[in-house]
């Protein structure tokens, strides 16, 4: 055994296993890792609640609208509460009820993960994309971090929101009178209105009170 040993000392085979640096930098570096998911998991309290965003502008209590034209820009803004992991990007989306989804924001929706506003341009992303237009509807935004749209709560990291509908138009053309722009909604409130039962009843009281009037003025004078 003595003989066997030496051989293999001579041939540079230890009898013991031999720690090579690959093994030793991949167990550092593995250490490493660990240390610093575990410092920042640490640093997050038991009873923390997930990370949250609340929008600031436009207001929640309404509905705002805005117009598809030129010039005419969205600003939003939000706030993060009981957030301890930042992440590294968020993305913006604005999901119309037709169905369409669109990038919100000069960079395709994608923004950094510390940002606490956007301004959106819809005049310029129609211009730019013709064949998917945004259409006068209602839509609602959402707001995800490194997790994605549908990432499960999870206590200090962000959360996905989708709290914030609003509105868009497309403004018509301006016609004057004189080009014979007609009110629509106008004549056919009115044709609805003399169609309904009441509105005879109504008539012949007016005119009944006139006449009555007329008639005791009349022997009042005499």
């Amino acid at each position: 055994m003595a003989y066997d040993l030496q051989r293999r000392q001579q041939n540079g085979v230890s009898s013991t296993a031999a720690i090579t640096p690959a093994a030793s930098a991949s167990s550092a570096s593995g250490t490493g890792a660990q240390q610093t998911a575990s410092a920042s998991t640490s640093s997050i309290p038991l009873a923390a609640a997930p990370g949250m965003i609340t929008i600031t502008q436009p207001p929640m209590q309404s509905t705002s609208y805005y117009k598809i034209a030129q010039g005419e820009y969205i600003t939003i803004a939000w706030n993060f509460t009981g957030l301890y992991v930042t992440p590294a990007s968020l993305t913006l989306s604005a999901v119309c009820e037709n169905g369409n989804t669109y990038p919100v924001g000069p960079t395709n929706g994608i923004i950094p993960g510390d940002s606490t506003s956007v301004v959106w341009y819809p005049y310029g992303y129609q211009q730019a994309n013709p064949s998917v237009p945004l259409v006068p509807e209602s839509y609602t935004l959402h707001i995800w971090g490194d997790g994605g749209p549908s990432a499960v709560a999870q206590a200090g990291y962000l959360e996905p929101n989708s709290n914030l509908i609003f509105a868009m138009y497309t403004p018509e053309a301006y016609t004057p009178l004189a080009s014979g722009w007609q009110c629509a909604g106008c004549s056919g409130a009115m044709s609805q209105f003399t169609a309904h039962p009441a509105f005879t009843g109504i008539l012949a009281t007016l005119l009944i009170m006139l006449f009555s009037g007329f008639t005791t003025l009349r022997r009042a004078r005499n």
